[in-house]
């Protein structure tokens, strides 16, 4: 049999990056889209190389031809401009281009997220992708995640440096909600496996680890698989999202315009309602990944904060602090007033 095609867009960011070679293993023929036509990866010799623009029906054309499957890994995370109409005319564009090229299948990596709740900006926009993708005639898998454990991603970078700079902190309250993280090797396995699907299968689907943790067990977890002492943390329920995302982009290296969306999202609980994928297309080797075995994967052979940033961030986050008590105070003060 003739290798199957898969087109990877994205493939400069964390995931479509590990994304590639796992699907090389798998022996797909691979090509990639990218707006400049050059990509410094390992295996960038392997694979076919598209330049072109994902705003642009002609190039999404010509990346998608021949394609049996098509990995749509593009997420505006920096906020700017008016980010949902651009993540909207870009799945629609690119679900158009599919469709007309006659592509047997578009994987979409989406954001786990409760039903029937006010979702975040971003969320709600990814949400808004998968429902496109799937509305465009081409059979759509959109596979939905919470906090994906693994070196390099942002929401597990927070993760990391928050727990690792903070010995003692005054946090928001969604440290409390449950979240279902997934390791990064069980999200590869259920992208590749999901090219398997059906072709009727045209739906979202859940994905998650084995464990079910508050953000605050996820942060002690972490804690205690790289030695680290147990954290004190007090949370308040006066930290804004946007404040929060701050506070995130002071103490941490991830920015403050992607932890805003990174943060926007973990103010819902995020807990898988099925496990139908599985079903469909078998269990990762050896089963899913519990939360702490994917850590310990993570932080192999690294320190969990290289910096050693502590006493900076420390007095960082204390002015922060200060200023949300103050903001709480104050807003406790006037309502009492009243």
């Amino acid at each position: 049999m003739n290798p199957r095609t898969a087109l990877v867009t994205g493939a400069s960011g964390y995931i479509g990056g590990l994304l590639v070679p796992r699907l090389l293993q798998e022996g797909y023929d691979v090509r990639v889209l990218t707006r400049s036509g050059s990509l410094d990866a390992p295996w960038v010799g392997q694979v076919d190389v598209h330049q072109g623009d994902a705003t642009r029906e002609e190039d999404l054309r010509s990346a998608l031809r021949g394609v049996d499957v098509a990995y749509y890994l593009i997420h505006s995370m920096d906020g700017s401009g008016d980010f949902v109409r651009r993540d909207r005319d870009l799945a629609e564009g690119f679900g158009r281009a599919a469709r007309q090229e006659d592509v047997g299948r578009i994987v979409y990596l989406s954001g786990l997220h409760p039903p029937g709740e006010k979702l975040s900006t971003h969320l709600a926009s990814r949400v808004e992708v998968g429902d496109l993708l799937m509305a465009s005639g081409v059979p759509t898998a959109v596979l939905q995640a919470a906090t994906v454990i693994g070196r390099g991603s942002a929401s597990f970078e927070m993760l990391r440096y928050l727990t690792s700079r903070l010995p003692a902190m005054v946090a928001p309250k969604w440290l409390r909600n449950r979240i279902q993280p997934v390791g990064i090797d069980d999200v590869l396995h259920w992208l590749t496996a999901a090219a398997r699907l059906p072709e009727d299968v045209n739906r979202t689907f859940d994905i998650g680890g084995p464990d079910v943790l508050t953000y605050e067990e996820m942060m002690q977890g972490f804690a205690e698989e790289t030695g680290q002492r147990r954290r004190i943390i007090l949370t308040l329920p006066v930290m804004t999202p946007w404040l929060a995302s701050h506070w995130v982009g002071l103490v941490t290296p991830v920015d403050a315009a992607v932890a805003k969306p990174l943060v926007g999202s973990l103010v819902h609980e995020v807990v898988c309602r099925e496990q139908d994928l599985e079903q469909l297309v078998g269990a990762p080797e050896g089963g899913v990944t519990p939360y702490r075995e994917s850590v310990r994967r993570a932080m192999e052979g690294v320190e969990a904060d290289p910096q050693h940033a502590t006493q900076i961030a420390g007095a960082l986050v204390g002015a922060v602090v200060g200023a949300v008590v103050a903001a709480g105070v104050g807003a406790l003060v006037r309502g009492a007033r009243r």
